[in-house]
């Protein structure tokens, strides 16, 4: 899946467009839930040396959260790596050239989800 493909299918799927909030970086997008600007992906332009590769290619990325019990589900192989540039123990990166478009898919699906604002219980005293 292309970038542009990214931001269509969350346009279609979820009715986000992507914004892009960081001052003089036209590149790095991030996707936002309506109602509670409450980031589920961010997408930017990465070297793939950052994932362990030798080359200096720069390609597109989109950092997904998930919860933590499916960390280690996906492999390198999926195009799935630790996040680059995030906590590691809640954030995925995934190397969209690399990503079979079910497993991206998949995945947004479970970012979106994941980061859903949800009302916290109030405990009684």
């Amino acid at each position: 899946m292309t970038r542009q493909e990214l931001f269509e299918y969350c346009q279609s799927t979820y009715g986000t467009l992507p914004d892009y909030p960081f001052e003089e970086d036209f590149e790095t997008a991030v996707l936002r839930h309506a109602s509670t600007r409450k980031w589920y992906a961010i997408a930017m332009k990465v070297p793939r040396r950052k994932f362990g590769f030798d080359s200096t290619e720069v390609i597109d990325v989109v950092n997904l959260k998930l919860p933590t019990e499916m960390f280690g589900s996906f492999s390198p192989a999926e195009g799935v790596f630790p996040a680059y540039h995030m906590n590691k123990l809640h954030w995925i990166s995934v190397l969209l050239p690399d990503a079979p478009d079910d497993v991206l898919q998949f995945l947004l699906g479970v970012s979106f989800e994941a980061t859903k604002q949800t009302k916290k219980a109030t405990k009684k005293k």
